[in-house]
């Protein structure tokens, strides 16, 4: 399929701790499905942008971090990349991270929104990390930062404890559940799993593309 072709323009941003033994070649491995996907031969093939004034695919050897802000045209089969590359990521992964994709669709004419068509843009949030506790870390971190950022428009940060104690008490549970279920070591149940996360389309309008 011609890049030219393509039905979207996916946007795959995030940075990830990794271990301070993952190598290059190990990095450039796990990141295959990515720079595979976009017709490289090599991480350094593939790095770059579809966009230049994105900073694409790089890694700091110094301090063992992965950050990405790429873009690629693609197709829906490009999830099943992503799945591949979270797997990967796992075993290298330092701390829990999150990753964010979006689809852009390249069809859609923005002066259509005006006459109620709707597009085909989707965001997917992805969880990485060395273990399910380190990625449920991560996962009620950012639930928290939003539940407490749309609340505080009504309350003052202080009232807001007992809500982050609520959200605390629901990933006890999830993890205790997961623990029980003798399944420690696989990615857990539902959306927002290790390696997979809860797709929602955009209803209000277009996600700003990441610039830098």
């Amino acid at each position: 399929m011609s890049s030219y072709n393509a039905p979207f323009e996916i946007h795959v941003h995030g940075q990830v701790q990794l271990r301070a033994d993952a190598s290059f070649d190990q990095i450039q491995d796990a990141l295959k499905p990515l720079w595979k996907y976009a017709g490289a031969r090599s991480l350094a093939d593939g790095a770059a942008s579809a966009y230049e004034e994105e900073p694409g695919i790089k890694f700091d050897a110094q301090e063992h971090v992965l950050q990405m802000c790429w873009t690629v045209r693609g197709d829906e089969d490009f999830r099943q990349s992503l799945d591949e590359m979270c797997m990967s990521l796992n075993e290298l992964a330092e701390l829990g991270a999150a990753i964010e994709v979006t689809f852009y669709d390249t069809d859609f004419d923005e002066d259509e929104e005006d006459q109620g068509a709707e597009s085909r843009d989707d965001f997917v949030m992805l969880f990485v990390g060395p273990t399910p506790a380190a990625i449920m870390q991560v996962q009620r971190d950012l639930l928290v930062q939003d539940v407490v950022n749309m609340m505080e428009r009504h309350f003052d940060g202080a009232e807001l404890g007992g809500v982050v104690t609520e959200i605390d008490k629901l990933f006890s549970q999830r993890f205790d559940a997961l623990v029980n279920s003798l399944e420690i070591g696989k990615p857990p149940r539902g959306p927002g799993g290790s390696g997979s996360g809860g797709g929602h389309s955009n209803g209000g309008g277009r996600r700003p593309r990441h610039l830098h």
